[in-house]
């Protein structure tokens, strides 16, 4: 393996040194934590982090999560751990979760919750700076696809972010950990060959050529057809369109939470007891929608609506509880919160009261 660095290797560990660049460390322990499927995505990012780890005074561990929805996925989980661990991933460790579909959320959803969990708990478990997961410009292009079949908002549009952080607690409470893609700007092409280049063997999930999930007839059919009939370029054009906007959703999302400061009456109801979120309507009606409809969403949330389950059609109908007010009851929103109106009041209240 002597010669000529492999271009995608070198590509790869600046990606992992500009991520860590960013990252605030506060523990002497200076650990990272790659999440390690064994597919060569994440042998590629962790190779990669072992290199920079070794060189800009980091220690770095692996966790594998194993889903438990194949046979034979304690065997896949432990290889994998085996090879990061050859790595010199200390630890290397295999944790199995229970994935369990809820509301709106399909198997992968309920698959991808459970997953980031188990490596958000062992973080704060251990002490851990950030988290690395080895997501790639392929996967930006079709998050952005499947965004766009859905009907989704720009949030949705704007894909994953490389930098992410993550309350360690499912009730938003707790420490925050950082969760990094360092990977986004190379291509699953680029993660092969470094696998190549290294000497690394991927383990190939069947899961990943059964069309009956949505995202891989993205991946095996919708892309590799635009790509014919549009010309090469797609996917990349794609993912730069995810950037920009990010940087609109970041934007409109920080905006909105500055309203929500302002119109926000009181977010409890100190008679009942109840979680209760109350907002003044009239600054909230002068908001330009894309605002206002984002606040609304956030005092759902903030009352008890599941973020899986509260789709754009439940915010338009809130929403005509301030623009087309005619004295119509409330709405039984995700989660047993209810929203009405109250003379000049929004109220989104938890539990189901009836008005």
């Amino acid at each position: 393996m002597g010669g000529r660095l492999d271009p995608a290797v070198a590509r790869a560990r600046a990606a992992v040194r500009a991520a860590l660049s960013g990252v605030r460390v506060e523990s002497p322990d200076r650990l990272l934590l790659v999440g390690v499927s064994g597919g060569a995505d994440s042998l590629a990012l962790a190779a990669a982090t072992a290199f920079v780890a070794a060189r800009d005074n980091w220690r770095w561990g692996a966790v594998t999560v194993d889903h438990a929805l194949q046979n034979g996925s304690a065997g896949v989980a432990s290889a994998a751990a085996e090879q990061a661990a050859r790595l010199g991933a200390d630890p290397a460790l295999t944790v199995r979760v229970q994935v369990t579909a809820a509301g709106a959320q399909g198997p992968e959803a309920a698959a991808r919750h459970a997953r980031y969990q188990a490596l958000s708990e062992h973080a704060r478990k251990l002490g851990a700076a950030a988290v690395l997961v080895g997501h790639t410009r392929d996967d930006q292009a079709e998050s952005a696809l499947l965004g766009l079949a859905r009907g989704s908002g720009a949030r949705s549009l704007a894909g994953m972010a490389p930098m992410v952080e993550q309350h360690q607690t499912a009730g938003g409470g707790g420490p925050a950990c950082l969760l990094l893609r360092p990977l986004l700007h190379l291509t699953r092409a680029d993660t092969h060959a470094i696998c190549v280049a290294l000497g690394l063997t991927p383990w190939i999930d069947p899961h990943n050529s059964d069309r009956a999930y949505l995202r891989n007839r993205v991946r095996l059919d919708l892309l590799p057809l635009l790509e014919r009939e549009l010309g090469p370029g797609v996917g990349e054009a794609l993912a730069r369109t995810t950037d920009m906007l990010r940087d609109d959703a970041d934007l409109l999302d920080t905006l909105a939470v500055d309203s929500f400061r302002r119109v926000r009456v009181r977010t409890a109801d100190p008679q009942s007891g109840e979680r209760q979120v109350v907002l003044h309507v009239a600054p909230l009606a002068a908001e330009h929608a894309a605002v206002r409809r984002r606040v609304l969403r956030l005092a759902a949330l903030t009352a008890g609506a599941p973020a899986t389950d509260l789709t754009h059609g439940h915010v338009q109908a809130i929403d005509r509880l301030i623009t087309g007010w005619h004295g119509q009851r409330g709405l039984d929103l995700p989660g047993r919160v209810r929203a009405r109106r109250v003379g000049d009041e929004l109220q989104f209240t938890d539990g189901g009261v009836t008005p």
